[in-house]
């Protein structure tokens, strides 16, 4: 997902939610910052590097890919942007080298979204944020691993786009990618942009939906490929239809954390809440662009009556940077970072628990996620 879902999608839901205008701008802000968050950022502010909650391409193209460097990988993609669906799934005549890939597959309504939203309960709207960041991005990356593999999320360049034409009917047409990713997809020529083929398993190329390339992050697009985990069988994304369940679940689940409901619960939605705004929801979840940030804006304002600012990256960065030690933990990204190494602790946690190292040691996690 983009800014346009993560920022000011969460805004809405989270005003729908329960929150005011001043609680909805901390949580959106968190959970876009999930997207910003690397070690770069971290290592410019003095705060702790092993907060991240992203890595940049240029911090990818430095990346280690043996067992340290694969671990560090999983650990910030698969707690922030691929949570793992089934840590214990099966699959017959599979290595455990393989096993261990394939159950990292992202996937809405696991058990581990259960942990990530209750989590968040004791915490901040930092933590809020970041909850929500993790939730909606289960349902944009479902079908993807937040671990480099080629056996698993390689895809055959075979996508076709499924739209309904003037008449009302379902048709396709395929979908072309090229490989300059500062170049921006076309709409128009359906011309997208996804990484470059690599056949070494372990490639950072081989990360996530980057065979797919953006086509995960856009709400409007319905589309079907052929994943290497699924043995190239066909499978269909539908994305207004994920993304209308993402915001859905969004609202009921900060409606939980806010104490309006009593448990979250897997595959529970705040249906009655979205359904005077539902239309309207879907229409700009259905508007085919690249960027919905001004729609979501525009519902947003009108459901508060309030300006909700641009993101900005820096906006809490003098902050955090001018209070002494003790003060940092209540500054603003004194609590995202709490927040982030908890989530970070938790995921890696229940992936080591489950047998598979990609995770990393919980000795090491648990060194590490102390907030000095």
């Amino acid at each position: 997902m983009q800014e346009d879902f993560h920022y000011y999608a969460t805004y809405c839901a989270a005003f729908l939610a329960g929150y005011d205008h001043y609680e909805s701008l901390d949580i959106c802000y968190s959970a876009q910052f999930v997207d910003m968050c690397s070690r770069t950022y971290l290592s410019g502010i003095k705060a702790r590097t092993d907060a991240a909650t992203t890595q940049l391409q240029l911090e990818m193209m430095d990346a280690r890919t043996d067992i340290m460097g694969l671990q560090d990988i999983t650990r910030i993609w698969a707690s922030f942007h691929f949570l793992p669906k089934d840590l214990y799934a099966t699959h017959k005549f599979r290595t455990r080298r393989y096993m261990n890939k394939y159950r990292l597959i992202c996937g809405p309504n696991s058990d581990l979204l259960v942990k990530t939203v209750e989590l968040a309960r004791a915490g901040t709207l930092q933590a809020v944020g970041i909850a929500m960041h993790v939730l909606a991005d289960t349902w944009a990356h479902a079908n993807f691993a937040g671990t480099p593999s080629l056996v698993i999320n390689n895809t055959t360049p075979d996508f076709y786009e499924i739209y309904t034409d003037e008449e009302g009917k379902e048709v396709e047409k395929k979908i072309h990618f090229r490989h300059n990713p500062s170049a921006a997809d076309d709409l128009d020529g359906d011309n997208f942009t996804n990484s470059l083929y690599q056949g070494n398993e372990d490639s950072v190329m081989n990360l996530g939906h980057g065979r797919a390339g953006h086509l995960p992050d856009y709400s409007f697009i319905k589309y079907r490929y052929y994943p290497a985990w699924g043995d190239y069988h066909e499978l269909i994304k539908d994305n207004p239809s994920d993304y209308m369940h993402a915001f859905a679940q969004m609202v009921y689940a900060m409606r939980y954390l806010r104490g309006e409901e009593e448990s979250f619960e897997k595959d529970t939605y705040a249906w009655d809440v979205i359904e005077p705004y539902r239309e309207r929801i879907d229409s700009i979840l259905r508007k085919r662009q690249l960027n919905a940030c001004a729609d979501w804006k525009a519902l947003g304002e009108e459901l508060s009556g309030r300006e909700i600012p641009d993101f900005d990256v820096n906006e809490y960065q003098v902050e955090y940077e001018l209070v002494n030690k003790e003060q940092k933990r209540e500054a603003f990204l004194g609590k995202f970072i709490k927040a982030a190494l908890a989530q970070k602790g938790m995921v890696s946690s229940e992936i080591y628990k489950s047998g598979n190292l990609l995770g990393g040691f919980v000795k090491e996690l648990l060194i590490k996620g102390r907030l000095s």
